[in-house]
C-alpha cells in the first residue's frame, strides 16, 4: 500500500490490542488501494480515514438475576460502524469471546457486505460476553431483557435494527424484542430474524446457508462446473452450516462433515439432515450424539481437523479464523476446488493468499454469506408495509441478490485489474457504494 499506508498505520495506533479488528481492516484497505488512486477526490475528503472508524461505538453494564438469585453482570456492546446508505444494520452476538475488536471487525466487515446486497442498509454489530449455553429460559429472558433495557435508547426501525447472531436465535429475539416493545410502546420492525406470527419473515433463518451456495453455484457455474457430484465439507452445525448442507445437497452434493466447538463427524455416504436438525435445533444438543443415528458415522474431538478431509468444495460455516495457512495447504494438496465463506472471516489473510496463489475459487465472506442480511432487509420491508410474501417469493428475492453480488464482485475485480479476485472485487464493490454517499454528504458527516 502507499497511499493508504497511512491510513491502516493510524487505526492499528488508534486501536491498540484488537488484533481481530486490524485484520480485518488490513484485507480492505490492501484491496482498495486501486480506488484511492481512482479517486483523489475521496482521499482529499477524508472518506478512507473516515470509512474504518464507528460513527458511535456503544458499551454498556448487563446485570440480570440468574436462578439461584444471584446477580449477574456482564458488558453489552453496539457498534454503529456506518449509515451512509441506510440505517444500522448488523447482528447481536451472545459469545463469552465478544469484545470490542470482534464486535469492530464484525461491524466493518457489515458495511461493505450490507452495500453489497444493494438494499439501503449500513453497517453495525453489537452483542455481550453472556453465554447462553447452559442456562435456563428464565435466565436467559432476565438476560436478554437487561440487555435490551439499555440497547433500546439507541435503536429504532430508522435508527439501528439488529439482528440475530452466534447465541441469538428465535428465544433470543422474541425476549428482546418484548422488552423492546414494552419500553418503546409500539409496535416496529426494530429486530429482524423475529417470529413469524409477529413480523418475522419465511426464508429466514435458511438464508445464510442457503445464499452461500446460491453465490458459489453462480460462481461454479460462470467457471463451467456446478455443486453436482461434488463432496462437501461444512464446518458448524448452527443454522448456516445446517441450511448450506442442506441446499448444496439440493444441488447434487454429498455433505460429509459437519462439527461444533467440540469436535467433528465425518458421515462418508453423507450426512443425515434429518439427525442433525433433532440434535441441534430441536434437543440444542452437541454434534457427537449423531453417532446414535449413523453409528457407522466417525466423531472427533478437536475442530481443526475437519479440514484434513478430502472434499471438492469446503464451505467454512463456523467463526472467524478457522481456517489457518496450515489448514489451507492441507485443503489445497487434498484437491479442494472451492471455498466458500459462511461464517464471518473464517479464513486467516494467509490462508486467503494460500487459495488465491493456487487458483482456488475462493468466495470472501462478505459477498458469499450476505444472505442473512439481505433477507433481514426484506423483512424490514416486510414489515414497514405490514405484508408477507411467500417462502418461495423471499427465495427467488435471494437467489436473484446473491447472484447479482456475484456479478458486481466479479466485475469489480475485473474493472481494476483483479480479475478473477472476488476478495478484491467484494471489498471494491461494497466499498464504492459507501464512499460515493459519504462524499456526497458533505466532509462533515
Amino acid at each position: 500500500m502507499e497511499i493508504l499506508k497511512s491510513v491502516l498505520e493510524d487505526v492499528i495506533k488508534r486501536n491498540p490490542n484488537e488484533p481481530e479488528f486490524h485484520q480485518a481492516v488490513t484485507e480492505v484497505l490492501e484491496s482498495l488501494e486501486p480506488v484511492a488512486k481512482a479517486h483523489p477526490e475521496w482521499v482529499e475528503a477524508g472518506i478512507f480515514d473516515r470509512i474504518v472508524e464507528p460513527e458511535r461505538q456503544i458499551v454498556f453494564r448487563v446485570s440480570w438475576v440468574d436462578d439461584a438469585g444471584k446477580v449477574r453482570v456482564n458488558r453489552g456492546y453496539r457498534v454503529q460502524f456506518n449509515s451512509a446508505i441506510g440505517p444500522y444494520k448488523g447482528g447481536i452476538r451472545l459469545h463469552p469471546s465478544v469484545n470490542f475488536s470482534i464486535m469492530k471487525f464484525l461491524g466493518f466487515e457489515q458495511v461493505f457486505k450490507n452495500a453489497l446486497t444493494g438494499l439501503p442498509i449500513g453497517g453495525a454489530k453489537g452483542g455481550s460476553d453472556f453465554d447462553p449455553k447452559g442456562k435456563s429460559d428464565g435466565e436467559v429472558m432476565r438476560f436478554c431483557q437487561s440487555f435490551m433495557t439499555e440497547l433500546a435508547k439507541h435503536i429504532g426501525p430508522d435508527t439501528d435494527v439488529p439482528a440475530g447472531d452466534i447465541g441469538t436465535g428465535a428465544r433470543e429475539i422474541g425476549y428482546m424484542f418484548g422488552q423492546y416493545k414494552r419500553l418503546a410502546n409500539e409496535y416496529t420492525g426494530v429486530l429482524t430474524g423475529k417470529g413469524l406470527d409477529w413480523g418475522g419473515s419465511l426464508a429466514r433463518t435458511e438464508a445464510t446457508g442457503y445464499g452461500l451456495c446460491y453465490f458459489m453455484d453462480a460462481y461454479l457455474k460462470d467457471k463451467g462446473e456446478t455443486f453436482q457430484g461434488k463432496t462437501v465439507v461444512v464446518s458448524g452445525s448452527g443454522n448456516v452450516a445446517i441450511f448450506a448442507t442442506e441446499k448444496a445437497t439440493e444441488l447434487g452434493a454429498k455433505v460429509v462433515a459437519l462439527s461444533d466447538s467440540n469436535g467433528y463427524i465425518y458421515d462418508p455416504e453423507g450426512i443425515d439432515l434429518a439427525a442433525v436438525k433433532e440434535i441441534k435445533l430441536v434437543k440444542r444438543g452437541r454434534i457427537k450424539e449423531y453417532l446414535e443415528y449413523r453409528p457407522n458415522a466417525t466423531y472427533t474431538e478437536g475442530c481443526s481437523g475437519i479440514w484434513k478431509i478430502k472434499c471438492d468444495i469446503a464451505l467454512p460455516c463456523a467463526t472467524q479464523n478457522e481456517i489457518d495457512v496450515n489448514s489451507a495447504k492441507t485443503l489445497i494438496a487434498n484437491g479442494v476446488m472451492a471455498v466458500g465463506e459462511g461464517a464471518n472471516m473464517p479464513s486467516t489473510i494467509d490462508a486467503i493468499n494460500a487459495f488465491l496463489d493456487a487458483g482456488i475459487l475462493f468466495g470472501p465472506a462478505k459477498a458469499a454469506n450476505a444472505g442473512g442480511v439481505a433477507t433481514s432487509a426484506l423483512e424490514m420491508s416486510q414489515n414497514s408495509m405490514r405484508y408477507s410474501w411467500s417462502f418461495e417469493e423471499v427465495d427467488a428475492k435471494l437467489k436473484g441478490i446473491m447472484e447479482n453480488i456475484y456479478k458486481n464482485a466479479s466485475k469489480a475485480a475485473k474493472d481494476y485489474g483483479h480479475e478473477g479476485n472476488l476478495v478484491v472485487g467484494a471489498n471494491i464493490a461494497g466499498c464504492e457504494k459507501v464512499a460515493r454517499s459519504m462524499y456526497a454528504h458533505g466532509v462533515a458527516y
